[in-house]
């Protein structure tokens, strides 16, 4: 019984040593994959979709490769993937400036720009990953301030398409020069200092004064004309009837004076208030004296 108690402890301690000795295995195994995983992770990076990038390399500065979309291969602790949109992205940048006739002038510029994803290293190596910040504001009030000059305050507003295509082609060819791609410029945004804003209201209540002066003499003109036409047609009235009686005589006013009586009776006799008509005649107004 002692013997077989010793050959039991003997062979639970062997069992115990092996199953140390298969877990310090397995530990030692995990460190070395982990390890080897981590190296092989530091290896590689990703490109998403819409985006591009750059290498920095320790030893030989920036590369001249641009690596697109996927999955890329890179010397770990020498090489840097530096990472860079190229989809479009909006910017509104408002410039303060001055017209021709020294106005001042707010304009807005809503920019819709991309990088050249030819000259990424350039732009890495020239300006940086913000170069949109050192960029476009410069090239932008460069611009506007070239192109406004050339018009004046009144100008810019009923010539606002021949501005924004001028702005538009100068600032392409700007942008072009540093490595960018503007897909789309548009004016947003203009207004004048207070100043104009005020001569504009002033000239347009003195337009409409003037309109309605214009109107007003208009009108005294007409009814002047319309009086001297009546006039002019009294006058050949009076002279028609001055010739009628000359050639007439007394029976044309004979006749008028027949045609009042005519109505003067009928109208007296469709009259209730009136029963009687006095008088020596049977008609009144034929014994008018006509003296």
């Amino acid at each position: 019984t002692k013997y077989a108690l010793i050959g039991v402890i003997a062979v639970t301690r062997g069992a115990e040593s092996a199953m140390q000795r298969l877990l310090t295995r397995v530990g030692v195994l995990g460190v070395g994959l982990a390890t080897v995983g981590a190296a092989i992770n530091s290896t590689l990076y990703n490109v998403d979709g819409g985006e591009r990038a750059v290498l920095f390399d320790r030893f030989r500065g920036v590369l001249q490769t641009v690596s697109g979309e996927g999955t890329h291969f890179l010397i770990p602790w020498v090489q840097l993937p530096i990472i860079y949109s190229i989809r479009s992205t909006p910017r509104s940048i408002p410039v303060t400036t001055g017209s021709k006739d020294l106005q001042n002038v707010n304009i807005t510029l809503r920019i819709l720009f991309r990088p050249n994803e030819q000259k990424l290293p350039w732009l890495y190596a020239n300006i940086g990953q913000d170069y949109d910040e050192k960029i476009l504001p410069s090239i932008t009030t460069e611009v506007l301030k070239a192109v406004v000059a050339q018009f004046d305050a009144s100008e810019l507003i009923t010539q606002r398409e021949v501005v924004s295509e001028k702005v538009q082609e100068l600032l392409m060819e700007r942008g072009s020069s540093f490595g960018l791609i503007l897909d789309d410029i548009s004016i947003t945004h203009l207004t004048f200092g207070r100043e104009f804003t005020e001569a504009v209201e002033m000239k347009q209540v003195a337009q409409q004064e003037a309109e309605r002066a214009r109107f007003l003499v208009e009108k005294a003109e007409q009814v002047k004309q319309a009086n001297i036409i009546r006039s002019e047609g009294d006058s050949i009235a009076a002279k028609m009837l001055a010739e009628a009686f000359i050639k007439a005589g007394d029976g044309l006013i004979e006749l008028r004076r027949l045609e009042a009586a005519e109505e003067i009776a009928t109208q007296l006799s469709q009259s209730r208030n009136v029963a009687y008509l006095p008088g020596s005649g049977q008609n009144l107004l034929l014994n008018i004296p006509t003296n």
